[in-house]
């Protein structure tokens, strides 16, 4: 269970006990927000997308992921935003030593054969070559959807989700958020593939929310274009 911290609210005085979520790493194993014990609480008085979400580190695996920033609500209506010491900024986390074995998924990434593509003849060739390429990284149980599902995910498996844009106009910074709030939701990593590449809005979310964008070409070989795809590529999943 996450550890409580006092809380107490600006506005009316109150003392409260505040307990963060705790949410389930690519892992496996649970991340909670670092609290900043003896810091006071802010209200909310307005929402950002940069206010609402905090980078936090996995002590497990070292992985760094956006999560939902810790609030509380107060009875006398505010709602607090509870300070916490952010990875990758002033008091970063520091990164753990590792492991005494190499996880599972990097020992594997080391033994991985060639990659053989599938040539890109129509867009269901797109998604085929995409799913193929996530079982080659080591995602295992990947499935595609039946139809173009409503929230877009047309590739799953039971640690990752994946969307597959087929289309010649570059994928949208609403496309690339939409597969993070997926990923979120179910506790799995969010991979990208587009045939003709990124808008510069949806390439610069990608890259603050840690999600690996690949473009494929029509030889259906998918090129990582950022570090998360890059990391990706290099640890397996």
């Amino acid at each position: 269970m996450a550890e409580s911290v006092p809380v107490r609210c600006p506005a009316c005085s109150r003392s409260h006990t505040f307990v963060p979520t705790v949410y389930p790493c690519a892992c496996g194993a649970p991340v909670e927000p670092p609290l900043l014990r003896g810091a006071a609480a802010e209200p909310v008085t307005h929402r950002t997308w940069t206010d609402e979400w905090v980078r936090v580190r996995c002590a497990a695996c070292g992985r760094q992921d956006h999560w939902p920033r810790p609030e509380l609500g107060c009875p006398c209506g505010s709602v607090l935003r509870i300070p916490v010491r952010e990875a990758g900024g002033t008091g970063a986390l520091t990164a753990p030593a590792g492991p005494a074995t190499p996880p599972p998924a990097r020992a594997a990434a080391a033994q991985r054969p060639t990659f053989r593509p599938v040539t890109i003849r129509t867009a269901r060739d797109v998604v085929t070559g995409a799913a193929l390429y996530l079982r080659w990284l080591g995602f295992q149980g990947v499935v595609q959807a039946a139809e173009q599902p409503a929230s877009g995910i047309d590739l799953r498996g039971p640690d990752v989700v994946a969307q597959v844009d087929p289309t010649t106009s570059p994928a949208s910074l609403r496309s690339v958020e939409c597969l993070w709030l997926n990923g979120l939701n179910a506790s799995a990593v969010g991979v990208f593939f587009a045939l003709a590449g990124y808008a510069p809005d949806a390439r610069a979310r990608a890259d603050s929310l840690g999600v690996p964008l690949f473009v494929m070409d029509l030889t259906g070989a998918p090129q990582p274009v950022n570090d998360p795809a890059d990391e990706l590529v290099a640890t397996g999943g």
